[in-house]
């Protein structure tokens, strides 16, 4: 017997960031990742985990969460969601329905309201407030967020403004600073507004009209904005939620030029097209829309060469009484996703051969923590990281049911999706949150993330 006498055991096959070891286990002790294990014949531990055959992998980092944006949601429900998606770390947008976060004390008011209610971990992005948002850019980076995220696009003149070019290049000089992403909702305003005078009319009868009233070129010319300003600049821009393969040709070329930029797409963009919007209807509104069958082949041609650093959920749970209006432009933006995202990817991309296995963790785990400052603590199984462990069964197939999600939405734009891969457990710091079936772990359980750039 082993003189080691460990918390945890997990057996399975082990899916480190360049190799898989296969019937392997990994050694739990004190929430940490204590020993990596090929020998299991002389180990003892309070409890073994026999998933021999299951892919043990690090837990998954969502990037792309906003868990305030409907009260009804919060870091509660977000969070039971999470968990029972296999996303052990959530990176929580800034724009709150009560206000955005752009003052320290905005940021620590909220990071006690995670600690206390939260059943996964969590890390925070800031936002700048238009009018005078610039000198608290180095208080908020102090205070651990992760990065800052500013939107091209005025959603919300209060809560989700629009800051201008002018004011873009300030934020992201004195962002440049900290060491933080700066990350940017990349639409531009003028465009979408001129398209949606020129489709309004069309809202009730035509679904697709929203995807048609936010045409290509307004995302990838304000990119192209984004870019430069972040070639002058310096700074670490991150672009969010991009929808079509040009943005990423285009991103491809600023890093080739020296520039810090990192990009990301989601998992509706890479499974759904606007022709979806038809039977969907409201459920497919999401900002910027859903492209055509031909962006997303192109998407999963180009995560294949490894040209999309991650891929997140833009988890955006509006109940159905924010969907169900019949004209288009009358509804919220956004779905949920934070529960599906790990599977979702794993299903269309490792199941049918599009990606490997390697590449679904290095999108959606090792990733995301190099790009928000958490790789020190998140993102792969090794020793001394976080115990942030998945356990994926990739030989069960089932069908999403909407009603069995944990989101308050009561909704999924999958219902009905025939997945392959199951979830069986989810651990956050080795304590078990998800059994497979039930959600065992309580609010207070997550913890704030401090990032380190």
């Amino acid at each position: 017997m082993s003189e080691h006498f460990y918390d945890l055991l997990i057996q399975g096959n082990i899916v480190r960031p360049d190799s898989i070891i296969y019937n392997g286990a990994l050694a739990i002790q004190n929430g940490k990742i204590a020993a990596i294990i090929e020998n299991l014949e002389l180990i003892n531990a309070k409890e073994i985990i026999d998933a021999r055959g299951h892919f043990i992998l690090p837990g998954t980092i969502d990037a792309h969460v906003h868990c305030y944006s409907s009260v009804e949601e919060g870091f509660m429900t977000a969070s039971r969601s999470a968990a029972a998606g296999g996303v052990t770390t959530i990176i929580e947008m800034p724009y709150d329905a009560p206000g955005l976060i752009g003052s320290e004390e905005a940021f620590v008011e909220k990071r006690k309201q995670l600690e206390k209610e939260s059943v996964v971990d969590m890390a925070l992005l800031a936002t700048i407030k238009p009018e005078n948002g610039l000198d608290q850019i180095p208080l908020l980076a102090k205070q651990g967020a992760c990065g800052f995220k500013v939107s091209m696009f005025n959603t919300d003149s209060v809560r989700f403004p629009r800051i201008h070019d002018g004011l873009l290049y300030d934020v992201f000089a004195e962002v440049a600073k900290t060491g933080c992403p700066v990350g940017v909702h990349a639409e531009n305003d003028e465009i979408v507004r001129h398209f949606i005078k020129k489709y309004k009319s069309l809202g009730t009868e035509e679904p697709r009209s929203h995807a048609w009233s936010r045409p290509k070129v307004a995302e990838s010319a304000a990119v192209l904005t984004a870019l430069e300003l972040a070639y002058w600049t310096g700074v670490h821009l991150h672009i969010y939620h991009c929808t079509f393969p040009r943005v990423f040709e285009l991103v491809q070329f600023y890093k080739n030029m020296g520039t810090k930029v990192t990009a990301e797409t989601c998992t509706h963009y890479l499974t759904l097209t606007e022709e979806d919007m038809l039977t969907l209807k409201a459920k497919g509104k999401i900002n910027p829309p859903l492209r055509s069958k031909e962006d997303v082949e192109g998407l999963w041609k180009q995560l294949e060469k490894g040209m999309i650093d991650i891929v997140t959920s833009d988890h955006a749970p509006w109940t159905l009484e924010k969907k169900n209006k019949s004209d288009i432009f009358e509804n919220s933006s956004g779905a949920p996703g934070v529960e599906v995202l790990l599977q979702i990817l794993y299903s269309e991309g490792v199941a049918k051969g599009k990606i490997t296995i390697l590449d679904l963790v290095k999108l959606l785990s090792e990733k995301p923590a190099e790009i928000f400052g958490l790789s020190s603590q998140k993102g792969k199984l090794d020793v001394e990281m976080d115990a942030d462990i998945v356990i994926l069964n990739p030989n069960e197939t089932w069908v999403l049911d909407e009603n069995e999600q944990h989101s308050s939405a009561g909704w999924s734009p999958y219902h009905q999706k025939v997945i392959q891969g199951k979830i069986t457990h989810t651990f956050v710091r080795g304590k078990l949150v998800y059994d497979g079936i039930s959600v065992v772990g309580k609010p207070g359980d997550g913890k704030f993330v401090h990032a380190k750039h």
